[in-house]
């Protein structure tokens, strides 16, 4: 018997992630959004999965590797998941009791130490409130809740999946 890898698998997710993160950096330089700290801690996730996909892909496991990574990216989309959920519920606050805007984020990475740059970051703040964009009644915040959870979907997927076995 000859066994077959999941190699395409992660490459479909590395090619989605990527897609996400060239479609955010279009937003930010070419529309002139600016990201807020959430949105930074959205794209780290998504870098992070994707560097994951990738080291999965070159690895192309066969005996159970791909549920370790595709278990490993699962968690990494359910932290997605989370901060696309409280940047939701700041856009959701009324204006009276949103929180203040803080420092940018290249300030802060000058500034502050790494623990408060990544303790604002999850947090949030008064800019994350703030809806720049959106299409089809959803921010960035939510097309972002909406491919995490996809993204978790797929690799819940890939976690349950049996190995595959070509017949020769």
């Amino acid at each position: 018997m000859k066994y077959a890898g999941f190699r395409g698998e992660f490459i479909f997710g590395l090619v989605a992630c990527a897609m996400v993160l060239v479609v955010a950096l279009y937003m930010e330089f070419a529309m002139g959004l600016d990201p807020c700290m959430l949105c930074m801690s959205q794209r780290f996730v998504y870098l992070g999965m994707a560097s994951i996909f990738m080291l999965a892909a070159l690895h192309n496991p066969y005996f159970g590797g791909h549920s370790r990574y595709g278990f490993l990216l699962f968690i990494m989309s359910l932290i997605g998941l989370g901060l696309a959920t409280r940047q939701l519920y700041l856009q959701s606050l009324p204006e009276d009791i949103v929180p203040a805007c803080g420092p940018s984020f290249g300030y802060m990475v000058d500034a502050f130490p790494f623990m408060d740059v990544l303790m604002t970051m999850v947090k949030g703040s008064g800019s994350c409130a703030e809806v720049q964009w959106s299409f089809l009644s959803l921010s960035i915040a939510g097309w972002s809740f909406v491919l995490f959870s996809l993204l978790a979907l797929y690799c819940l997927r890939l976690t349950m999946v049996r190995t595959k076995i070509l017949l020769v």
